[in-house]
């Protein structure tokens, strides 16, 4: 006994390339999304803005500003924490709207799925 499938289920070469285009034009949608993140700033600031940060969507900070009025050198601990609180915000932000762009792209996809783009 052979099982059939519904109509417009079957494995055949049209389906299969269909689906291959579609996964192409979605690669290339997902590629073109990613280099225009990575070509975009982020920025984040800590403190009430007494140290922004700016970050490419690579993740490489480009830009640190620290308000003088904050530089106390009694008190060096604070600075760094706050330098750290608007990196890791910064890097936060990055990572959040990347995956948001991407799972507009994917449909919610997992991005970490082997071989996939």
């Amino acid at each position: 006994m052979k099982a059939r499938l519904p109509a417009g289920y079957g494995g055949g070469p049209s389906n299969q390339k269909d689906l291959m285009r579609q996964a192409q034009k979605m690669q290339e949608q997902f590629a073109q999304t990613q280099a225009e993140l990575e070509a975009r700033e982020f920025s984040a600031t800590a403190g009430g803005g007494v140290v922004s940060v700016t970050m490419t969507g690579k993740k490489e900070l480009t830009a640190l500003t620290i308000a003088p009025e904050v530089v106390d050198p009694e008190d060096v601990e604070m600075l760094q924490d706050l330098v750290i609180a608007a990196v890791n915000e910064v890097i936060r932000n990055v990572e959040e709207t990347t995956t948001a762009e991407l799972g507009k792209i994917t449909g919610g996809l997992s991005l970490g799925l082997p071989g996939m783009f």
